[in-house]
């Protein structure tokens, strides 16, 4: 579990590289920790699932697991939350996961609580349509009945969506 910086101290753009630089080290560390350095799967929420998608293009990543992530930055450019992010056009253009889409992605399973926010669910679902439409391996799950903290609470359940998903993902199964 990396941490990083906080923004106003850091900008998004320095916010990703450290994640990156992360990603880096543990690959390069993994004999040491003792983990397959061919097998690094990412997940994250809220911020972090934004993480987890930028991530996705890190030549180590395996796949993914964002949780209730920001896909398109535009948005919060237009809310409060600009206040300590301070985005620009141009992070905005090169660092929303929406927008910025390879032709190459590991799998990756996002989920989001049906009672979040309706921008929360609707650009988890705009992320995943856009990858499939380009043939990636990109789902979305919408868990009825949760909101953007009790969905953590089902990864605590061991047949559930988002552990079903967790396992299929490392399993490779698409």
């Amino acid at each position: 579990m990396p941490g990083y910086t906080l923004a106003p101290d850091a900008r998004l753009t320095d916010i990703v590289a450290e994640i990156g630089a992360a990603l880096t080290f543990l690959i390069a560390s993994a004999h040491d920790f003792g983990f397959d350095a061919g097998r690094l799967f990412v997940g994250g929420w809220s911020a972090g699932g934004h993480l987890t998608a930028t991530a996705a293009n890190h030549p180590a990543f395996r796949g993914g697991l964002p949780i209730s992530g920001i896909f398109d930055l535009a948005p919060i450019a237009l809310c409060y939350l600009n206040e300590k992010l301070s985005l620009g056009a141009d992070e905005i253009a090169t660092l929303s996961p929406l927008h910025t889409l390879s032709d190459r992605l590991p799998p990756l399973r996002l989920a989001v609580g049906g009672d979040e926010l309706p921008e929360l669910i609707r650009q988890s679902q705009a992320y995943a349509e856009a990858a499939q439409a380009r043939g990636l391996p990109v789902r979305a799950t919408v868990l009825p009945g949760h909101h953007h903290f009790s969905i953590l609470d089902q990864l605590a359940v061991a047949d559930g969506i988002m552990t079903q998903a967790l396992v299929e993902l490392i399993d490779g199964k698409d």
